[in-house]
């Protein structure tokens, strides 16, 4: 495998993982799909960008990077939230019970 064909394998697996980030959204009803869609998604341009050599202004990609980095941030921020949520869930649940 050449590395030019590991730069198309990669864009589809970052393909791959933004679908599924669409799907956590409208399958499993979790906000944060949408996060990982959006990063996933400028991975995936960027990449197609600097394959094909397309012209786009260096000043707009730094613009997407900085938005898909924001984007995994806030994310991984509601993944994290979402364990302290179902923890104090399951404490109070337990309360409750007694």
């Amino acid at each position: 495998m050449t590395l030019e064909n590991l730069q198309y394998v990669s864009i589809l697996v970052e393909l791959i993982v933004a679908i599924l980030g669409l799907l956590i959204v409208f399958k499993k009803k979790k906000k944060y799909g949408y996060g990982i869609f959006l990063t996933f998604a400028i991975y995936v341009f960027y990449d197609l960008v600097k394959l094909v050599d397309y012209s786009v202004s260096t000043d707009i990609l730094y613009v997407l990077f900085f938005i898909a980095a924001a984007s995994a941030l806030w994310t991984i921020w509601m993944i994290y939230k979402e364990k302290d949520n179902s923890k104090n869930n399951t404490k109070n649940n337990k309360r409750r019970r007694k």
